[in-house]
C-alpha cells in the first residue's frame, strides 16, 4: 500500500533488505551534520536527522588566546558565513561577521565595538568524548522517529479509507430519512428497519428504498466498499501499524535500560524518569492497537451481518430465493441501536473534539485500577483516549524525553577561542557579508621522545579567506590562519602560537574563490582583472602548499579591540604565477570553486555557462567541458 513508509523503501517494498535497512540503524556510521544560519544559530544533528544540540553565537561569552585579559566579550548582529567541524569532532570553526563588544568597555553613544569578520572556535569535544553513548542513543531514537512516521502515515491512510467507505454507506442510507419525511411518517430509519426485522411488512418509504433507491446491485456495492475497507484496515494494522508500534516499544525499552546506567548516560541528559514515562506510553499504544483491532473486527462483522439481512429482505421483496443468506437477528438489533448512526472505528482514528472521550464501562475501569496495584499503567484514563490521541501523547512524551539530552549537550558547547580577522564597512552591519573563505583540518604528526618514540596525531585547522581591498594598506590579499584549533600542546603544558600569513595575488588578477585541499594545500581561483569593459577571458587555478608558507606568530594583547592581521602587512608574500603550481583556464570564471579532496578534482564554472572539471594531482591539462 503506497505512502505508508517515508522514502522509497520500507515495509511494503519487495526488496529483500527493505525492512533490514530500516531496522539496522546500528550499522550507521557515527557522524554529525553541523549547519549555521544568518541569524547566528548553529544546529547539530547525528546522522544528519537526529537533533542533539544547538548554540547561538549571539549568546556566547567569547574569549581569545591572543588576549591576556579576562574580560568577557560577545558578538552583536552576527551572521554566520561558514561552519566546519573537525574530523575528530572536538572543534568547530565558525566564520562570521558582526560587532565584537568587550563588556569591560562601556559602549557610549558614538562608540562602537570591533565591526568586522571574525573567527570563532567552539569546543565540541563532548561529541568525541561521549561518542559511544551518543551513537547508541541516536540510533535508537532515530529509528523510533522513522517508525513513528510509519504509525502516523498508517493512521492517516486508515482514516481516509474508512471515511470513504462510511461516506458511501451514508450517502445511500440517508435516503431512508428523506423518504420517511416525504411520506409524512414520524419515525426513524432504525424504527423502520426494526419493524421489518420483527416480521412486519415493509413500510412504503422502506419498501421504496429497498426496491428502488438501493436495490440488490446498490446494496452489494455498499457492502463491498465497507467490507473491503475493513480488510484494508486490518492489513495495514497487521503489516505496518502493529509491527511499528511493537518495535517502538522495544526501542524505548532499550533506551530506558540505558537511562538506568547513570554513570554513563546521565551526563548526556538521558533521564530515567522521562524514559520510564515514555516506556509506559509505548505500552499504552500497544494496548490501543489491540483494542482497535477488536473494535474493527466487531464492526466489520456487524456490517456484514446487517448487509446479509438486507440482501435477504430485498430478495424476498423481489420474490427471489434467499435461503443461502444466513444472518444473526441479535447482531442486526445491536447494529441498528449502536452502529447505524455512530462510528466507533472513526472515533478511534481521530482526535476527540472538546471534552468528549471514549466510553469505558465501570467493570473495565475497576480492572484497570486493580492492574495498577500489580505494576500496571499508572495512568488510569488511557482507555478513554482514542488510538490517535494515544499515539500523539506517546510521541509528545518521547520528544519531551529527548529535550533533556538536547539541552544538556547544547549547554556544553562553549566558545574556546576567537580571532578578529578584518574590519568591514559600517554599511555592511545590517546585511550578511559574503567572503570567499574555506576551513579544513590537516593531520600533523608530532613526536614525543621518552624511552620509546611515540607518534601522536593532532588536527591543525587552516582558515583561509579573501580580504577586502579597503581594510589594509595593501590590496588584493589572501589571509591564512593556523593554530586556533591545535590544542595538543595545551594538554602538554605548551602554548602553541596562533600563526598567520598574508598572500598578495599576482598583479592583473583577482581572487574569485578559494578552497583548502588535502595535505595542507590551498587552491586559489584567479580571474584576470578587466582593464576594459570586457575581460579577455583568462583565468588561473593556483595550488599552494600551506605548510611551506612563512607563517608569523600573532602577538598577545590585553584586549580584543585590535585587528591582529594588521601586524602582517610588512611581511606579506607576493605570489608569482611563474613560481607557483598554476593551471591556465581559457575562460573567464565565476564562483563557486568546488574541490573534492577524496576524488582529487576541482570543478570550475565559466562565465559562459560552462563547467570545467580538472584533475588536480596531474600536471597536464586534462579537462572535460560540459555545456
Amino acid at each position: 500500500m503506497p505512502g505508508l513508509v517515508p522514502g522509497d523503501s520500507g515495509f511494503m517494498d519487495d526488496g529483500e533488505d527493505s525492512f533490514q535497512e530500516l531496522s539496522n540503524s546500528s550499522h550507521q556510521r557515527y557522524n554529525i551534520l553541523c549547519s549555521g544560519d544568518m541569524d547566528g544559530s548553529i544546529c547539530f544533528n547525528i546522522f544528519g536527522i537526529f537533533p542533539i544540540g544547538t548554540v547561538n553565537i549571539h549568546n556566547l561569552v567569547v574569549s581569545s588566546s591572543l588576549s591576556s585579559s579576562n574580560a568577557a566579550s560577545r558578538l552583536l548582529n552576527a551572521s554566520i558565513c561558514k561552519v566546519a567541524l573537525s574530523k575528530d569532532l572536538c572543534h568547530l570553526v565558525v566564520l562570521c561577521n558582526g560587532e565584537l563588544i568587550t563588556d569591560e568597555v562601556e559602549q557610549g553613544e558614538g562608540q562602537h565595538g570591533l565591526l568586522g569578520f571574525h573567527c570563532l572556535v567552539l569546543n565540541t569535544s563532548i561529541f568525541s568524548k561521549r561518542k559511544t553513548e551518543l551513537h547508541q542513543v541516536a540510533q535508537q531514537a532515530s529509528n523510533i522517529e522513522d517508525l513513528s512516521e510509519v504509525v502516523r502515515t498508517s493512521l492517516s491512510v486508515m482514516s481516509k479509507i474508512w471515511s470513504d467507505a462510511m461516506h458511501t454507506f451514508h450517502e445511500k442510507f440517508n435516503t431512508v430519512s428523506t423518504l420517511i419525511i416525504d411520506h409524512g411518517l414520524d419515525s426513524t430509519p432504525q424504527d423502520e428497519f426494526l419493524s421489518l426485522l420483527g416480521g412486519a411488512r415493509a413500510s412504503p418509504p422502506l419498501h421504496q428504498f429497498l426496491e428502488n433507491s438501493l436495490g440488490e446491485a446498490g446494496l452489494k456495492r455498499v457492502a463491498k466498499a465497507v467490507n473491503g475497507a475493513g480488510k484494508e484496515l486490518q492489513l495495514i494494522v497487521l503489516d505496518h501499524l502493529q509491527p511499528a508500534a511493537e518495535i517502538i516499544g522495544f526501542r524505548i525499552g532499550e533506551l530506558r535500560g540505558l537511562s538506568k546506567w547513570r554513570a554513563r548516560y546521565k551526563g548526556i541528559g538521558l533521564d530515567e524518569k522521562l524514559m520510564d514515562n515514555a516506556t509506559e506510553r509505548a505500552g499504552m499504544l500497544l494496548v490501543q492497537v489491540e483494542r482497535f483491532m477488536r473494535v474493527l473486527a466487531s464492526v466489520v462483522q456487524q456490517f456484514s451481518n446487517f448487509f446479509s439481512w438486507l440482501l435477504k429482505s430485498v430478495k424476498i421483496l423481489m420474490a427471489e430465493p434467499s435461503d443461502q443468506l444466513p444472518f444473526n437477528s441479535e447482531l442486526v438489533i445491536i447494529f441498528l441501536k449502536f452502529l447505524y448512526d455512530q462510528d466507533p472505528v472513526r472515533q478511534l482514528l481521530e482526535i476527540s473534539e472538546g471534552d468528549s472521550s471514549v466510553e469505558v464501562d465501570l467493570e473495565m475501569m475497576q480492572r484497570i485500577k486493580q492492574l495498577a496495584h500489580f505494576g500496571g499503567f499508572s495512568d488510569l484514563e488511557y482507555l478513554k483516549r482514542t488510538l490517535a490521541e494515544e499515539f500523539q501523547q506517546m510521541e509528545s512524551c518521547f520528544k519531551g524525553a529527548f529535550e533533556m539530552p538536547f539541552s544538556t549537550i547544547s549547554g556544553k558547547l562553549l566558545c574556546e577561542d576567537l580571532l578578529p580577522l578584518f574590519p568591514i564597512a559600517s554599511s555592511s552591519k545590517l546585511k550578511p557579508y559574503k567572503v570567499p573563505a574555506s576551513v579544513s583540518y590537516n593531520e600533523d604528526i608530532l613526536h614525543e621522545y621518552s624511552e620509546s618514540e611515540i607518534h601522536q596525531q593532532a588536527l591543525t585547522g587552516y582558515i583561509s579567506f579573501k580580504l577586502p581591498d579597503d581594510c589594509f594598506s595593501i590590496a588584493n590579499c589572501i589571509g591564512i590562519v593556523r593554530g586556533l584549533t591545535h590544542d595538543l600542546g595545551k594538554l602538554e603544558g605548551i602554548s602553541d602560537p596562533v600563526e598567520a600569513a598574508l598572500l598578495c595575488i599576482p598583479d592583473g588578477y583577482h581572487c574569485i574563490d578559494l578552497s583548502l585541499y588535502k595535505e595542507g594545500q590551498i587552491v586559489l581561483l584567479l580571474d584576470e582583472t578587466a582593464t576594459t569593459s570586457e575581460s579577455s577571458g583568462n583565468a588561473y587555478m593556483m595550488i599552494l602548499q600551506a605548510g611551506d608558507l612563512p607563517f608569523v606568530s600573532l602577538s598577545k594583547s590585553n584586549t580584543l579591540n585590535s585587528w591582529k592581521l594588521h601586524e602582517l602587512q610588512d611581511s606579506a608574500i607576493y605570489l608569482q604565477l611563474e613560481s607557483e603550481k598554476a593551471r591556465s583556464i581559457p575562460h573567464s570564471v565565476v564562483p563557486p570553486l568546488a574541490v573534492s579532496a577524496s576524488r582529487g578534482v576541482a570543478c570550475v564554472f565559466a562565465a559562459r555557462k560552462r563547467s570545467l572539471v580538472y584533475i588536480l594531482d596531474e600536471d597536464e591539462d586534462e579537462v572535460s567541458d560540459t555545456e
